[in-house]
């Protein structure tokens, strides 16, 4: 997982948010985990209070750890960071387990350890969004997880924002996007022979060689002669 928020870092000029999961382990693995992603570069992490191993956060079954052990990774988590500016977000999955009362009490809990944001995950109805927003935003920035097809309700930026939340995260639709996109591809390929039909609207050869970098590579062996 390091090693992919690295790659990532590495390929784009924007501040990358990582998903540390449960910080793997206990709260002496949480300090190995912050000190890690920390080298590898990305602005801030969220840690989760489930049970490992864990289950995406709008799957049933989930289980939770100790709000008081979550809470000692938060702290541990808070110590480990070198950097003051690098972001720790603290997420409980509490609220599917033992309900949204406990999963904001949890929050609070959080944000006492020194988490600088707060992720209540899958609310599931737009009353239950409220009751967290207005319970929690003086506490900590917010964060809403836009998850697509997931129990919480896709709510318009405007609404969200309009809610208190700071942070927006669309986890699954660039995925889905693409599934959506070879699927066709592969159904044309499969009936057709070829993929041209399928290939409507999609990047050209050059447009995709330009995306991945190619014009830099082109810029240093003009600089510096091919090998």
């Amino acid at each position: 997982m390091i090693d992919n928020a690295r790659r990532i870092v590495a390929a784009v000029d924007v501040p990358v948010i990582a998903d540390a999961d449960t910080g793997y382990g206990n709260a002496i693995n949480v300090v190995r985990t912050v000190q890690a992603y920390e080298q590898a570069g990305v602005a801030g992490i969220h840690l989760e209070d489930q049970v490992m191993p864990k289950k995406c956060g709008h799957m049933s079954g989930k289980a939770v750890i100790g709000a008081e052990e979550m809470a000692g990774k938060i702290r541990a988590a808070v110590a480990a960071r070198r950097d003051p500016d690098f972001l720790l977000i603290a997420r409980t999955d509490a609220a599917a387990v033992e309900g949204l009362d406990a999963a904001i009490a949890r929050a609070r809990l959080f944000a006492d350890a020194g988490a600088d944001v707060l992720f209540v995950e899958a609310p599931t109805s737009e009353a239950d969004i409220e009751q967290v927003t207005t319970q929690l935003r003086d506490l900590a920035p917010l964060v809403f997880n836009w998850t697509e097809g997931g129990r919480t309700p896709g709510l318009s930026l405007a609404r969200i924002a309009e809610l208190g939340f700071s942070l927006v995260l669309f986890p699954l639709g660039t995925l889905f996007a693409a599934t959506a996109g070879i699927r066709s591809l592969l159904a044309t390929l499969r009936a057709d022979g070829t993929p041209a039909a399928a290939l409507v609207g999609v990047p050209s050869f050059d447009e995709f060689t330009e995306l991945v970098g190619l014009p830099e590579v082109r810029e240093l062996e003009r600089r510096f002669g091919s090998v």
